[in-house]
């Protein structure tokens, strides 16, 4: 099964069919605005500028289900986005992540990736890098820099 069998709302409150991205490499992000990985929105911006002429997106999907680090509803998250880091990529409605309420896209990022530990999503900005075809490749953890990622995306590319 891959990622386009999924719907999510986007940060403008649409629906969107995640079948739209067929035939793009995807890097989905769970994100937040107070975090102290929040920094990575420039780097994710960076990668997502270099690419994204060459079927390239970054889909970022805010979540507050860490330390409730991302306390702003869709309006404020997508100004502080803009503002702070010039985030032009692909933006979604809050989602959870992990538990009872896990939006169904995360519950298959989770399962395809999970490890030693369980697929539960760590903290934010995890990483999880999907082919074109839309089957999930690799997850990376909130730590990895975004654009230590660039070697794997120009391989699906």
């Amino acid at each position: 099964m891959s990622i386009f069998s999924y719907t999510a709302t986007d940060i403008d409150g649409n629906n969107q069919d995640m079948s739209q991205y067929k035939g793009n490499v995807m890097l989905i992000v769970n994100t937040a605005s107070k975090c102290g990985f929040t920094p990575q929105y420039q780097g994710l911006e960076e990668l997502y500028q270099k690419h994204k002429d060459n079927n390239f997106l970054i889909l970022g999907f805010p979540c507050n289900q860490f330390s409730s680090q991302e306390p702003e509803d869709e309006a404020g998250i997508k100004n502080f986005c803009e503002l702070n880091y010039g985030v032009s990529f692909p933006m979604f409605s809050k989602v959870e992540v992990n538990g009872k309420n896990a939006h169904e896209l995360f519950v298959h990022l989770r399962k395809e990736t999970k490890g030693l530990l369980g697929d539960a999503v760590k903290w934010n900005f995890t990483k999880f890098l999907v082919d074109k075809e839309g089957h999930v490749i690799r997850r990376y953890a909130p730590t990895t820099n975004p654009l230590s990622i660039e070697k794997d995306i120009l391989e699906l590319l």
